[in-house]
């Protein structure tokens, strides 16, 4: 949804908007499938998530507060709510509901997410944790949704 508040005014497009198109242009290129470790531990659930430098990746929007660390490396993170920030890690943010996020690799990067959860599956904590939206581009445990475009490793 586009607002105008007059003539001559430009269309006010929100920072969640901006990541929404940003998940369009994605879509149209070779994919990128990170490599992911998941671990289930005590009601926990860890996301462990490597990219290589020059990778931009738009994720799912999240249902419940949770922890998301750089651990290394120096990420460009849109959270779809203020405007883009640099981290270089070890740097730990307290994600909030509704949170959709595109990161952008500057280095070589190793991010961890960590949820409460009491699932012991991958596919069992993407459905309580994540939004299940027709446009991602990755399926659970971060594979490449749509298999007929290219993915990039």
């Amino acid at each position: 949804m586009e607002i105008t508040y007059g003539k001559g005014f430009e269309p006010v497009v929100s920072m969640r908007q901006k990541v929404e198109r940003v998940q369009e242009a994605l879509a149209k290129l070779p994919q990128y499938e990170p490599k992911t470790t998941h671990r289930f531990h005590a009601g926990m659930y860890c996301r462990e998530v490597w990219r290589a430098a020059g990778v931009m990746v738009v994720g799912k929007v999240h249902k419940k507060e949770h922890f998301y660390l750089i651990v290394s490396g120096t990420v460009c993170i849109s959270d779809g709510i203020g405007e883009p920030q640099r981290f270089t890690g070890p740097h730990m943010i307290e994600s909030l509901p509704g949170t959709k996020r595109a990161v952008f690799a500057e280095t070589d990067v190793l991010c961890m997410t960590f949820h409460r959860t009491d699932a012991i599956t991958v596919e069992a904590a993407e459905d309580e944790l994540v939004e299940e939206e027709e446009a991602t581009m990755y399926s659970p445990g971060n594979l490449i949704r749509n298999q007929n475009q290219g993915v990039l490793r």
